[in-house]
């Protein structure tokens, strides 16, 4: 039996999602040294949003790789993130990167934010 064993991965890309960020990482000068990092923060309509950025691998990251494309989570976000899924669509409206959140109670309309479920709150 192998010691180290195999997690879950955090966050799920489809194929399309894969592809646009291989074409996006490709027209980047410094892309070939980046993958995709998908994390949260306070803000939004929701209270939490979504952001995605190309970086580097930090030491604490949380990784998974779909078609070739790394992704990188931070464990604060990947709270918020477990079981979602990144898609893509080129469809001319509501075209985009589109992130489907099991965790979220509540989405914006502007599909960039979400709100958890009240027991993830604090009240003031």
């Amino acid at each position: 039996m192998d010691v180290a064993t195999k997690t879950e991965p955090v966050v799920t890309l489809t194929a399309s999602a894969a592809q646009e960020i291989q074409a996006r990482l490709a027209a980047d000068p410094q892309g070939k040294s980046k993958s995709l990092r998908l994390f949260v923060e306070k803000g939004g309509c929701s209270g939490m949003q979504y952001g995605m950025v190309f970086d580097e691998r930090r030491p604490e990251d949380l990784e998974a790789e779909f078609f070739g494309v790394s992704v990188f989570v931070d464990a604060f976000s990947a709270n918020y993130l477990r079981g979602s899924v990144v898609d893509f669509s080129d469809a001319l409206t509501g075209g985009g990167f589109k992130i489907t959140n099991p965790q979220a109670a509540q989405s914006c309309g502007c599909g960039k934010s979400f709100e958890t479920t009240p027991s993830d709150t604090t009240s003031g």
